[in-house]
C-alpha cells in the first residue's frame, strides 16, 4: 500500500495537472487491483464506470483491456493482460508488468469497490465541469459572427443539464420490485387526493373521469380546426391546475405541489398579454371582445382590474417567443423547472415549432417535434399538453367530427403521443348551414338543431394508453372563450359551476 502511493506521489509531481484537477488516484489503483484479482466485481462497477471516467491515462488503458476480456468471457489477471501493454510507455514509467501485480497485491478487499467506483466517477464529473466552464468562458472570449450570445446561452445550458443530469443519476435498470412501489405510492397518492386521481384534475369532472387526470411523463395531443376552441380549453386546463395549485410535503418527505401546480406555457402563435385578457375575461364576466375594442364602462373597468389580483399571484408563466426550436423549448422548460418548478406544460401548437435543421420531408420534421416534446415529458417528469392543427379534410365529409387520421402528419403524432383529444362543436358548422328565411320547414328543423347543440363541445379522446377511449361532454361560453362542467337534468344546480 505505501510502496503504490510513494509511487503515485513520484507519479504525479511529474504530471502538474494532476494536482489541478479533481482526481481519485489511489481510488482507480485500488479499483484495479481489486478487478484483476476478482472479475467477478466488474459487474458490479461498470453501470457506474468506464474507461474514460479514470484520470490517469494509464489506468484508463488498463481497465479498458481488462473490461474488454471480462466481456468475452476471458480471464483478466497482471498476467493475461500484461502483453497488451508490453509497449505502453506510461505503464514503463510506472515500473511496468510489476506495476500491474502490485496494483494486485496491495488491492482492497471487494465490498468497498462499488464506493471507489462512485469516488472515481465524481472526480471525472467535476474535471467535465471545469472543462466546460473553460469552453464556455473561451466562447464568451472570442468574437465570433458566426456565434449569437443566444446562441451560447443555449448550448452551456444544454451541456451544463446534460451533466447534471449524468452527475445527478444512474442510468441502471430499476427492478420490478422498485417500479412496482413507485406504482403503489402513484395509487396511493391518487386515493388521497379530491376525485381519486393519478395525475393533475383539469378542472373539469367527466374528462378527468375519463383520463384520471394528467399523468406524469404523459405526452397529450389536443388537436382541432381552427374556431373549436383548442386553445381557449387549452388555457382553461393551464388556469385550473395553477390557481388550484398548493405547496406542502409530499409523501417522500420532499417538498412540492400537492394540489394544482406549476404551469409553463409556450404561446407560439398569441401574445403573452392576448392569453392574460382571456383569462381576465373568463375572471371578471366581461366578453373579451368588448375588452378589445375597449366597450367597458366604469364598473366593469374596475371589475376586470380587481380580477386581475387573485390571478396575479398564479404560478402561471407564459413564452410567447415565435418559431422557437425544440431543443429551445427544452432548454426553456428546464430553466422553468429549476427556477420556479414545473408541474405542467403546454405548447401551442406543435406546427409551429422549428425543426433543428431542414428535413427531406414535413412528416420527419414533426416526427423530430413529437419525440423531442415526449423526451420533454419523460425527462422533466410532466404531463406536456401540444395543441395541434388538423388537415382540411375535415371540411370536406358531412360527419365533421374529427379522426386520428384527421392530424397533420397524422402518423408520428399519434405514434408518439400517449393521448390525442380533439375538440369539437357541433353549433359552429350548424351556424354556417342556416337556410334563408323563406324556408320555412328547414329554418324549423335548423333551429331544433342549434337549440339541442348551443352552448355544447365535446372532448374526443381517439387514443388514450393506460385508458378508454370515448367522448366527454362540456359546456363553452364563446363570449368568454370559456369552457366548463355541463350540467345534466338530474343535476343540482350547483353542478353548473364550471371554470370559475
Amino acid at each position: 500500500m505505501n510502496e503504490i502511493t510513494t509511487m503515485q506521489i513520484a507519479h504525479s509531481t511529474a504530471n502538474e495537472k494532476i494536482l489541478e484537477l479533481p482526481n481519485a488516484i489511489e481510488a482507480e489503483q485500488q479499483l484495479l487491483g481489486a478487478l484483476l484479482n476478482n472479475n467477478d466485481i466488474y459487474e458490479a462497477v461498470s453501470t457506474t464506470i468506464g474507461s474514460h471516467h479514470f484520470y490517469d491515462p494509464v489506468h484508463a488503458r488498463i481497465f479498458e483491456i481488462a473490461e474488454s476480456r471480462i466481456k468475452k468471457g476471458s480471464l483478466a489477471s497482471p498476467v493475461t493482460i500484461r502483453a497488451f501493454l508490453e509497449d505502453d510507455e506510461g505503464l514503463k514509467e510506472l515500473g511496468g508488468a510489476s506495476y500491474l501485480v502490485r496494483l494486485s497485491v496491495s488491492s482492497i478487499s471487494t465490498f468497498a469497490v462499488r464506493e471507489y467506483a462512485q469516488i472515481i466517477y465524481e472526480c471525472a464529473i467535476r474535471r467535465e465541469l471545469i472543462e466546460l466552464g473553460h469552453n464556455i468562458s473561451d466562447k464568451a472570449a472570442n468574437f465570433d459572427v458566426s456565434s449569437e450570445v443566444k446562441e451560447q446561452i443555449v448550448e452551456a445550458e444544454q451541456r451544463l443539464y446534460d451533466l447534471g443530469e449524468r452527475g445527478g443519476r444512474s442510468s441502471e435498470f430499476i427492478s420490478l420490485l422498485n417500479a412496482t412501489g413507485q406504482a403503489i405510492s402513484i395509487a396511493n397518492a391518487a386515493f388521497k387526493r379530491d376525485g381519486k386521481l393519478a395525475g393533475l384534475s383539469t378542472g373539469f369532472v367527466d374528462l378527468d373521469r375519463k383520463l384520471g387526470g394528467l399523468r406524469k411523463s404523459d405526452l397529450l395531443v389536443l388537436a382541432g380546426r381552427p374556431s373549436m376552441g383548442k386553445t381557449a380549453l387549452a388555457t382553461n386546463i393551464a388556469f385550473n391546475i395553477a390557481k388550484r395549485y398548493k405547496r406542502g410535503e409530499l409523501d417522500d418527505g420532499s417538498e412540492g405541489a400537492i394540489d394544482g401546480g406549476i404551469v409553463g406555457f409556450f404561446s407560439l402563435e398569441m401574445s403573452a398579454d392576448q392569453l392574460a385578457n382571456r383569462i381576465l375575461s373568463d375572471a371578471s364576466n366581461i366578453p373579451s371582445e368588448r375588452v378589445q375594442r375597449g366597450e367597458l364602462n366604469e364598473d366593469e373597468v374596475q371589475r376586470f382590474i380587481d380580477a386581475a389580483a387573485p390571478i396575479e399571484s398564479c404560478p402561471l408563466y407564459i413564452d410567447d417567443t415565435p418559431a422557437l426550436s425544440i431543443s429551445q423549448i427544452f432548454n426553456r422548460a428546464r430553466r422553468i423547472k429549476r427556477t420556479y418548478g414545473l408541474d405542467f406544460l403546454v405548447i401551442d401548437y406543435l406546427q409551429l415549432i422549428r425543426p433543428e435543421r431542414t428535413r427531406e420531408n414535413r412528416v420527419n420534421e414533426i416526427s423530430e417535434v413529437t419525440q423531442g416534446l415526449k423526451a420533454i415529458a419523460k425527462e422533466l417528469d410532466i404531463p406536456v399538453l401540444a395543441l395541434s392543427q388538423l388537415s382540411r379534410q375535415v371540411e370536406a365529409r358531412d360527419e365533421k367530427r374529427p379522426q386520428l387520421n384527421d392530424l397533420r402528419e397524422s402518423g408520428t403524432i399519434e405514434q408518439d403521443s400517449d393521448i390525442v383529444m380533439f375538440v369539437f362543436r357541433e353549433e359552429y358548422y350548424a351556424d354556417r348551414e342556416k337556410p334563408s328565411d323563406d324556408k320555412l320547414e328547414k329554418m324549423a328543423e335548423w333551429q331544433d338543431r342549434m337549440a339541442k347543440v348551443h352552448g355544447k363541445a365535446e372532448v374526443i379522446i381517439g387514443k388514450q394508453r393506460h385508458g378508454p377511449i370515448g367522448t366527454v361532454q362540456l359546456s363553452f361560453e364563446g363570449q368568454f372563450t370559456r369552457f366548463g362542467n355541463l350540467a345534466y337534468s338530474y343535476q343540482q344546480p350547483n353542478a353548473t359551476e364550471g371554470f370559475n
